[in-house]
């Protein structure tokens, strides 16, 4: 039988280091309008999964995925801006 033990080694070698780096926070940073509008958009649809959704819900989900589509534009308008390129 083949030991994994070195193929583990290898694999483990390098450490986890547990803290986000700081261009990672402001990546999160940077997307975070766009998180909050997935979150709110996931609300609106899970209060409609056991029910029927009523016109105030279709109202609610209509308007979390306009929020979505905004925060996904303006996201890639301010990356495209920082980068120099056209949108």
């Amino acid at each position: 039988m083949k030991s994994i033990a070195a193929l583990q080694a290898a694999v483990t070698a390098t450490p986890f280091n547990s803290e986000p780096t700081a261009a990672e926070l402001d990546a999160i940073e940077t997307e975070m309008p766009l998180i909050l509008a997935d979150v709110a958009l996931l609300d609106a649809q899970i209060m409609t999964i056991d029910r029927t959704p009523t016109e105030l819900d279709e109202r609610r989900i209509r308007r979390a995925r306009r929020r979505v589509l905004a925060a996904r534009r303006d996201l890639i308008n301010r990356a495209a801006t920082v980068s120099g390129g056209a949108a």
